[in-house]
């Protein structure tokens, strides 16, 4: 290698593809991951023969898989083993008796199936959900043209004529929120949380993620819900080789304890907690930002120093519930959502650090309909989330914890006689929770929160943190928490913004692929590859 050499800390999706980003680049990378495996939130868990997603379950956004592979002369159908699924979900929404069997919908892969099956659910509001789905179709490529993929160094690189014409609606859909744009397009409340539970996605609730979030319909709605047979770990697998087939070191079981800064200010390498100390030309920051700012950059040197975290929100956690099954469970689909009628009540309460009731709006996986290879034979596996709230000393000790079990088993209940399956609670076994606590300590993550910095209007776009430091010139940010956000496509995707802070890149688009071997090379006088030519030649 003759460019640059980068550590990259943190093993998760956007460590792994900033990795592999870099090193096609000509960088000489050096990931360094404090735990045994990769993958971060995006892990795998193997329990009583039975193989679980950790975190992410949703395959959605296929665009932003297909432009990282891309970037990296691959083709993401070679790479991943990739299912259409059909149904997309399956909703169950509570019926009069909390405890009684729910009234169900199968969203299908066919949009014009769906149109109908809403309007049958409501009569007269198919073609407004239609309607609804083709204007987050208009949105979403909008979005991804104009503001996903720049890292807003210079916002009016982000603006040109279609941005202006557009302005009127902009202001429209930052100023108002999520629920209040499809409560004034929908009037069934059944139909709105259809719309409407994508905010959990961006750690946060209808009534709190801005209006221009309505895009994300279209994902589901008309663009599609994909699985990548052997689960999202195998991504998380896809990613890394394709890293180290570039020449990206992975390093395992090597956790950083700071981040080493020269006296004129630039980051010269990671101390890891060993005391072996890793030096580098840049370092990039994939470890949860909160984590990255208040413990591995040196106090003085904080773009994000603790006292600004009290401005900011950290969105939703999760309780996250591993179950096994004697037999089968066919009255789930892969894709579950459980809606109960105080939706807006549940989110309240999440986010005012309440634990949620019992019926609660939860998500069930149940990977086994499409993919039987996850449990042993005669067993079914079920991955139940329930939001919960970001307050770390939610299984802390072992009595918070085995309460959380406790409370797992009651929301399995619940599931049981939503489906019509009474039964359900005596044929399950609860293998594992993960709590807030979990994602605080394993992870790193802040207030244990399970996604990344809540997307309310100040913590979205350019108002989020920035993905380079403003105070240490070559430390850089990947990740959930800075741009563009949270969600495994939008993890990608900041890999690649890291790439065009090195650059110098401005400009509003994707980058062309695939990118040229070596193409760090190309760096521009305004970039962090050119600031530290410079100070190389001072």
């Amino acid at each position: 290698m003759t460019g640059p050499r980068i550590a990259v800390i943190g093993g998760g999706v956007a460590g792994l593809a900033t990795a592999g980003l870099l090193a096609r680049g000509g960088a000489d990378v050096v990931l360094l991951e404090r735990h045994a495996s990769l993958g971060g939130r995006m892990g795998r868990v193997e329990v009583a023969g039975h193989t679980f997603d950790s975190g992410p379950s949703w395959y959605l956004m296929p665009e932003a898989f297909a432009q990282w592979f891309a970037l990296m002369g691959r083709d993401v159908g070679t790479e991943l083993d990739l299912v259409d699924l059909d149904p997309r979900y399956r909703v169950f929404f509570e019926g009069d008796d909390a405890w009684g069997a729910a009234e169900t919908l199968d969203v299908s892969a066919d949009p014009e199936e769906n149109w109908r099956r809403f309007d049958a659910l409501s009569p007269g509001e198919g073609d407004a959900m239609r309607a609804y789905a083709e204007e987050a179709g208009v949105l979403y490529r909008f979005a991804l043209e104009r503001f996903l993929y720049t890292t807003f160094a210079r916002p009016r690189k982000a603006v040109n004529g279609d941005v202006v014409r557009r302005l009127p609606l902009l202001a429209s859909l930052l100023s108002r929120s999520l629920g209040a744009r499809i409560g004034a397009r929908v009037k069934d409340p059944r139909l709105r949380q259809v719309l409407g539970f994508h905010a959990v996605f961006l750690g946060s609730s209808p009534a709190r993620t801005p209006g221009l979030f309505s895009l994300m319909s279209h994902l589901d709605l008309t663009d599609g819900v994909r699985y990548p047979r052997g689960g999202m770990y195998a991504l998380t697998e896809a990613i890394a080789r394709v890293a180290r087939e570039e020449g990206a070191e992975l390093r395992t079981s090597a956790p950083a304890s700071r981040i080493l800064v020269d006296d004129r200010g630039f980051a010269t390498g990671v101390e890891l907690e060993s005391g072996e100390v890793v030096r580098a030309d840049a370092v990039v920051g994939a470890a949860d930002l909160h984590h990255v700012e208040t413990v591995l950059v040196p106090e003085d040197r904080r773009t994000h120093p603790e006292r600004s975290w009290r401005r900011r929100k950290p969105g939703v956690s999760a309780l996250l519930v591993m179950a096994e099954v004697d037999g089968d469970v066919p009255e789930l689909a892969h894709h579950n959502l459980f809606f109960t009628r105080d939706w807006d009540e549940n989110f309240d309460a999440i986010l005012a650090r309440e634990l949620p009731p019992v019926p609660a709006s939860v998500y069930v996986s149940r990977v086994g309909a499409t993919d039987p290879a996850v449990s042993p034979a005669g067993k079914d596996s079920l991955f139940m989330l329930v939001p919960f709230p970001a307050d770390p000393d939610l299984g802390s000790t072992p009595e918070s914890r085995a309460d959380l079990m406790a409370l797992g088993r009651r929301y399995l209940a619940q599931v049981g006689a939503w489906a019509g399956v009474p039964d359900l609670p005596e044929r399950s076994t609860v293998l594992r929770v993960t709590t807030p606590a979990d994602f605080a300590d394993g992870l790193g993550a802040w207030q244990g929160g399970a996604l990344g910095l809540e997307h309310t209007l100040t913590q979205s776009a350019v108002f989020r943190p920035a993905n380079v430091s403003a105070k240490i010139p070559n430390l850089l940010y990947a990740g959930a928490s800075t741009v563009p956000g949270i969600g495994v496509p939008l993890c990608l995707i900041s890999a690649e913004l890291v790439a065009k802070r090195l650059l110098g890149a401005v400009d509003a688009g994707p980058l062309p692929t695939p990118a040229p071997r070596g193409f760090l090379g190309r760096s521009r006088a305004g970039g962090v590859l050119g600031n530290l030519a410079r100070r190389a030649g001072a």
